[in-house]
């Protein structure tokens, strides 16, 4: 049937995929490059956590005005800006001398990549239809996990090939090869010229026709504060302040997981860190697939919707056994690592295509936005109260593995949690019409 209607909107996907597999493994460079940075730059974990929480509430800022910005001038625009001021963020940090210096390169740098999942949601709910949205969420949310793949393949090589500074330097020029072929290829469904009249209107099909001289509706403009007043956006937003610190959790803190509790270093940590994102790439596809499957089963999206989360807020539960196994084996502590960590981006890929599933398309960056403001909040909450202090005590009396245990203790009870909080607020379906 793709081959029939056309295929210009996975086309589409591709090019999102692409600028989140950049967004991602320019995030990541600073957690591979922490051992090295620590002994040259003498920082210890609370500045490490100082620096982590400057990118978060940067993040937080960033994307309450990013979505909005990206609502009013459009994604093309929007996803352009974003993406080339984050690559200048990123090669900044080539010029830091001190804590201060990469604390403010990581803000500049969080401001800048909250423009990414805004865009980036608001073109699949631009190009395609809600029962593809999870699947197309999923594939370009990959791109998260392809970028975390990537990087311990190359920056460790990289810092000791060339030196740390051009880890930061080559990954930071990505992001300006993206925007020529962003220029180039992307449109609006309506004005592409690739695209045909059939698979135009099988991406509008969920848009209900208008009857024999009817006018077309005009868009009703939202507010902030409207937007805050449904419970719908407040289903989003805990939703992503209970769940997203966990995945940044993995982000910035496996390598040091990996270093303090197995003693591997360097390009050590290349191998197992590669093997966590490379099972989060199926969770992320797998996460998208499975709504679609039971969509295509009759069920309604929001049923679909609601039974996958659920399903993959009980696959975190593992982790909780992740230092026990980790004892009797590295390899095992890495799987059910591995196992939360592609649960948590299946259940991204669908607690994105709520927003879609349940506000008007020209709201979707601002109430993204909105959701992806609490999510960084609740990381920076996380650095605060639980990883500055925690790690900076545990390390101190030589028990680092306990604050790993209190911390995936945190990582498998989140999800449930999140999942009930969002089924109280939003029991069943209700789509908020213009």
């Amino acid at each position: 049937m793709q081959k029939k209607i056309g295929n210009v909107r996975w086309t589409i996907c591709a090019l999102v995929f692409f600028a989140t597999t950049i967004n991602y493994l320019d995030r990541a460079v600073i957690s591979l490059l922490k051992s090295t940075l620590s002994k040259e730059l003498s920082w210890d974990d609370a500045d490490y956590a100082n620096i982590e929480i400057a990118f978060k509430i940067s993040y937080a800022i960033g994307l309450m005005l990013a979505g909005r910005i990206i609502d009013k001038i459009g994604t093309k625009k929007g996803y352009s800006w974003a993406t080339g001021l984050w690559s200048v963020a990123a090669i900044v940090h080539a010029f830091a001398k001190n804590v201060l210096g990469f604390a403010a390169a990581r803000a500049a740098l969080g401001f800048t990549e909250a423009g990414n999942f805004p865009a980036a949601i608001k073109s699949t709910a631009e190009w395609f239809p809600k029962k593809e949205r999870a699947f197309a969420t999923g594939l370009f949310n990959s791109g998260a996990n392809i970028g975390a793949i990537v990087a311990p393949l190359t920056v460790p090589f990289i810092a000791v090939t060339f030196g740390w500074q051009w880890a930061f330097i080559l990954t930071g020029i990505l992001g300006f090869f993206w925007l020529f072929f962003w220029q180039k290829y992307y449109h609006s469904p309506a004005t592409h010229p690739k695209i045909t009249p059939e698979e135009l209107a099988y991406i509008n099909s969920d848009i209900e026709p208008l009857a024999i001289n009817e006018a077309p509706k005009t868009e009703k403009k939202y507010t902030w504060g409207m937007l805050l007043g449904y419970k719908q956006t407040w289903a989003f937003s805990i939703g992503k302040l209970l769940t997203d610190p966990i995945w940044w959790f993995y982000l910035f803190w496996l390598p040091d997981f990996l270093e303090s509790q197995y003693g591997l270093k360097g390009t050590q940590i290349a191998l197992p860190v590669a093997a966590v994102y490379t099972l989060s790439v199926i969770g992320s596809v797998g996460g998208g697939w499975v709504p679609l499957k039971l969509i295509s089963n009759n069920w309604s999206v929001f049923r679909a919707r609601k039974t996958s989360m659920l399903i993959y807020a009980f696959l975190v539960l593992p982790i909780l056994f992740a230092q026990y196994l980790g004892s009797i084996n590295m390899w095992l502590a890495v799987l059910v690592i591995g196992i939360a960590a592609a649960a948590h981006q299946a259940w991204s890929a669908n607690i994105f295509t709520t927003v879609s599933d349940m506000f008007p398309k020209h709201t979707v960056g601002s109430v993204t936005g909105i959701g992806g403001m609490f999510g960084a909040i609740g990381g920076i909450l996380l650095s605060l109260l639980v990883q500055k202090n925690l790690f900076v005590y545990y390390r101190s009396i030589n028990q680092i593995e306990v604050a790993y245990y209190i911390m995936f203790a945190v990582c498998a009870l989140s999800y449930l949690l999140a999942w009930l909080i969002m089924h109280i607020l939003v029991p069943k379906v209700n789509v908020i019409e213009d």
